[in-house]
């Protein structure tokens, strides 16, 4: 039986980064799409608690149907489990994300959204994100490193609890992949305030990043700086285990 792949995104099923990954892993198995009928950037793993959710099939062909959802994309993984899938999928994959998804900015990632809620269903989940915004951003550089990526899971899996955020630079060839951690950084200017000509305020919610520890060799950030894929593991499990035992001494203390 071919794997079954189930696949979602949070800039919407119509993006040209969803729409270039079917193409690219299409041959490896039966593929399920369950994306937002628009764009969800920023939505992490939110989900509707309170909003009626509605499917639709917008495209069907002999080994892929797409569909859309008008929640949030762990909304689509879920339903896709729940509704769609007519089995367990081999796999959850996120992306191919408009923008890149390194440091912090996994904490917001809809895409990231994705694949954790993947991964704490306990099945292998990759996300991938081009450092590029554009709608009509090339994606077919990074072809060759998604087929392989995808191989490698497929065949070996993933540890328990653990998934993998995956970033592309913007170039035309890349100098290798490089394994690493996410960068300390941090969001500044965030806030934009405009004056609407009724008369009240009202805000923009825009920013700039910036890269804490620039000389470290071992992070997403330096790894894109430098032109090399960044594949950051990620752990579902947040738990700090050192500050475990300081607590406990802590407390022993009171």
């Amino acid at each position: 039986m071919k794997p079954l792949i189930l696949i979602s995104n949070d800039d919407g099923y119509h993006a040209k980064g969803i729409n270039s990954l079917i193409d690219m892993v299409s041959d490896f198995g039966e593929i399920l799409v369950c994306a937002p009928e628009s764009a969800r950037s920023g939505f992490s793993t939110a989900f509707s608690a309170t909003t009626p959710l509605r499917l639709k099939l917008r495209r069907k062909r002999e080994g892929m149907n797409m569909w859309s959802c008008n929640g949030t994309p762990v909304d689509c993984v879920k339903l896709a489990l729940s509704e769609l899938c007519p089995r367990r999928p081999d796999i959850v994959i996120g992306g191919i994300n408009h923008g890149d998804n390194a440091s912090v900015n996994s904490h917001y990632s809809g895409t990231m959204g994705v694949v954790r809620e993947g991964c704490m269903k306990y099945i292998p989940s990759v996300a991938f994100s081009l450092c590029d915004h554009r709608d009509e951003a090339d994606f077919e550089p990074l072809r060759k490193y998604v087929r392989t990526i995808l191989s490698g899971v497929l065949r070996d899996g993933l540890p328990k609890g653990v998934c993998l955020n995956v970033n592309f630079p913007l170039a035309s060839e890349f100098k290798g992949i490089k394994a690493c951690r996410m960068a300390h950084g941090t969001w500044g200017s965030e806030v934009v305030r405009a004056r609407h000509p009724r008369g009240y305020d009202y805000f923009w919610l825009v920013g700039k990043y910036t890269n804490d520890e620039p000389e470290a060799e071992d992070t997403d950030n330096w790894a894109l700086t430098h032109g090399y894929v960044a594949i950051t593991p990620t752990t579902i499990d947040v738990t700090d285990y050192e500050m475990i035992d300081k607590i406990k001494g802590i407390l022993r203390k009171s």
